[in-house]
């Protein structure tokens, strides 16, 4: 295992530290219990809160800012952070209107955050994300994964909750926004876990994992190596069955780097994707490609297609200022 690491259990402490350093003019970071909040919080605007295991950077700490999350709650690599960290959490970032909590469908984190839920005197609401169409049951998840629809409601929501909206309009957009968003990836490697130091699992050099989850787990099918086109033609396909977007529908496309992808290759997969869009008659009516959802060092990527409406374009195209995206201010 080669990595830029001193001992495994600092990793996590010490990648925060510098995170927060770097971005010290927009992010806070609490130590006991961690969590990394917006330096600037608005009086009386919904509070939205997000994390997850760490190894999945930028989500969710280079989300917080403007625009987006109010904090984020960082758990060690691969594993739930705790419903003490979500709740001081909460404590820290209401001014007044709630907190909405943006929860990634895997059991660990459901279960804390439906802890932190039921135990804060915040007033809360939650909306999970399961937008991963590769598979329906596995050994992290009852239901679909969520994996980089994530993003999406964030910003989306984030937009919704600048703007002013109340915790339960706020709840009902992240909702709707879930539904019209599905996601898949393929994987081309493995990674490796710094407190493991071996691969999450074995594949051949001329094979690919397709429908990966981010952690790892196994998808739809172990395949042979194939071009960009043949990748990005099956997991659309399984993506746009499942959306069944209308003849002329416009699309937020967000191609989605696992890691270990170059972003010349991810611009190469995004053209596929367009293509391949509009062979069918669907537009591309906003695009994002970057590695916005990774797991750690892991080659491949995935696709995620939301169907628009124009309230949703509206607040997308809203100014948003965080560590890892940023336009319009």
């Amino acid at each position: 295992m080669k990595k830029f690491i001193n001992h495994v259990d600092d990793f996590l402490a010490e990648s925060l530290a510098g995170f927060a350093s770097a971005h010290n003019d927009l992010v806070v970071l609490n130590n006991e219990p961690v969590y990394v909040r917006r330096k600037t919080l608005k009086p009386g605007k919904v509070a939205l809160i997000s994390g997850g295991g760490s190894g999945h950077e930028p989500l969710h700490s280079g989300f917080v800012g403007y625009g987006m999350l109010d904090a984020a709650c960082p758990g060690q690599v691969f594993t739930s952070p705790t419903p003490d960290q979500m709740m001081a959490a909460a404590d820290a970032v209401d001014t007044g209107a709630g907190v909405l909590f943006i929860v990634k469908n895997y059991s660990g984190d459901l279960m804390n955050f439906e802890m932190a839920s039921e135990m804060s005197e915040v007033p809360n609401a939650m909306v999970l994300i399961n937008d991963d169409v590769a598979v329906e049951n596995s050994s992290y998840t009852t239901g679909r994964r969520g994996v980089a629809g994530a993003v999406i409601v964030e910003k989306l929501v984030g937009s919704m909750a600048e703007s002013g909206a109340g915790l339960e309009q706020c709840k009902a957009f992240g909702d709707r926004i879930n539904k019209r968003a599905a996601s898949m990836g393929v994987a081309f490697s493995s990674c490796t876990v710094p407190a493991a130091g071996t691969l999450t699992f074995k594949i051949g050099d001329d094979e690919i994992e397709v429908g990966v989850g981010i952690h790892g787990e196994p998808g739809r099918r172990r395949a042979k190596f194939a071009g960009a086109d043949a990748i990005a033609g099956e997991l659309l396909k399984a993506i746009v069955d499942d959306l069944a977007p209308q003849p002329g529908a416009e699309l937020l496309v967000l191609i989605n780097g696992l890691g270990g992808t170059p972003l010349g290759e991810l611009y190469l997969l995004f053209n596929s994707t367009r293509a391949w869009l509009e062979q069918r008659d669907l537009k591309v009516g906003r695009a994002q490609v970057g590695a916005l959802t990774t797991s750690l060092e892991m080659a491949g990527a995935s696709i995620t297609l939301c169907m628009l409406d124009d309230e949703m374009t509206r607040h997308w195209d809203s100014p948003v200022h965080t560590p890892s995206l940023r336009w319009g201010m």
